[in-house]
């Protein structure tokens, strides 16, 4: 089968009729030589870089948990929450929420963003 393929018109027409079983390509340890090899990171680097990344993802962790706590303890319950104590209580009785609960709000929300994005990034490395 192989000589009918290399007396093919497209194998004569390409000039590869007489090429090595092979084909047209150099060999693995002929292709290459002489350019310059990339060095491969070893594991050691790669493990050290894990270690650093999850470290700094257990920190953010760590802060935007304690954030979460403070800031939910610091909205407005039913029974008025520690919210009360920043001046709260007052502009309650008025009715409708205040520039400080919306901030307060946003500023919730986006911890509590960070705080997925953390535990996703976590749980990618792991």
């Amino acid at each position: 089968m192989d000589n009918r393929r290399r007396e093919g018109s497209v194998w004569k027409a390409r000039g590869l009729a007489d090429a090595p079983m092979g084909g047209p390509f150099p060999s693995a340890p002929e292709f290459g030589v002489g350019l310059p090899q990339p060095v491969p990171a070893t594991p050691a680097d790669r493990k050290d870089q894990d270690s650093t990344v999850k470290l700094l993802f257990s920190i953010l962790l760590i802060i935007t948990s304690l954030m979460l706590i403070l800031l939910i303890l610091l909205h407005k319950g039913k029974g008025g929450g520690l919210s009360d104590m920043f001046g709260g209580g007052v502009s309650a009785s008025m009715g409708g929420s205040t520039v400080a609960e919306r901030n307060l709000d946003r500023l919730t929300v986006a911890i509590g963003i960070v705080w997925g994005a953390s535990i996703i990034g976590l749980g990618l490395i792991a």
